[in-house]
């Protein structure tokens, strides 16, 4: 019977890993949930500048709520790492080093991306009400003198971040398509 249900179960959804040498299912959903949350948030935010002025506003409101849901889910996903259960670190010193380093960049840019975002939001006089419905406390209330500072530390964190991705997609094609090791399992 166990022979027949494994031969039903497409190869494409079975990790070749033991659950122990995979991160833990919370770690992997929200791994996942802020990639597609910047896979959103990002694009919506580029295109601002390129869409009819009609539609900007809708635009911003929906870039600025999920960018405000993104901080969220990155603090839960930061309190997640502290708790979580890590398999085994493969591979030389200096794949495990600018693993780490990449990872903590990208853990630290996608909270200074939001928290800037809302900031620079707020000070520009716009406070959030979070997918229009729910408003949003300002910490800052409108402050032009650092309003352009804001906006400043969010354009540029969002550019490093793009670069991040860049290197950690690469990581993921080197490991997967030229090494053709385990790694990418992990997380999935």
């Amino acid at each position: 019977m166990l022979n027949t249900l494994e031969s039903a179960t497409p190869a494409s959804t079975v990790s070749p890993l033991p659950e122990t040498s995979r991160h833990t299912g919370a770690t992997r959903i929200l791994h996942w949930l802020v990639a597609a949350l910047v896979l959103v948030t990002w694009p919506l935010g580029f295109l601002i500048d390129f869409v009819k002025n009609e539609v900007s506003m809708d635009f911003y409101l929906l870039h600025e709520s999920f960018g405000f849901l993104l901080l969220w889910v990155m603090l839960v996903r930061v309190g997640n790492q502290l708790i979580a259960r890590k398999p085994p670190a493969e591979g030389p010193f200096i794949e495990r080093f600018a693993a780490s380093s990449v990872h903590g960049l990208l853990y630290l840019f996608l909270i200074i991306m939001p928290v800037s975002g809302f900031l620079a939001t707020n000070a520009h006089g716009f406070p959030l009400t979070w997918f229009g419905v729910l408003p949003i406390w300002s910490p800052i209330g409108k402050s032009p003198d650092i309003a352009w500072t804001l906006s400043g530390i969010h354009a540029w964190s969002a550019w490093i971040l793009l670069g991040l991705f860049a290197m950690h997609f690469g990581a993921v094609l080197l490991h997967h398509v030229i090494k053709r090791d385990q790694t990418l399992y992990k997380i999935i």
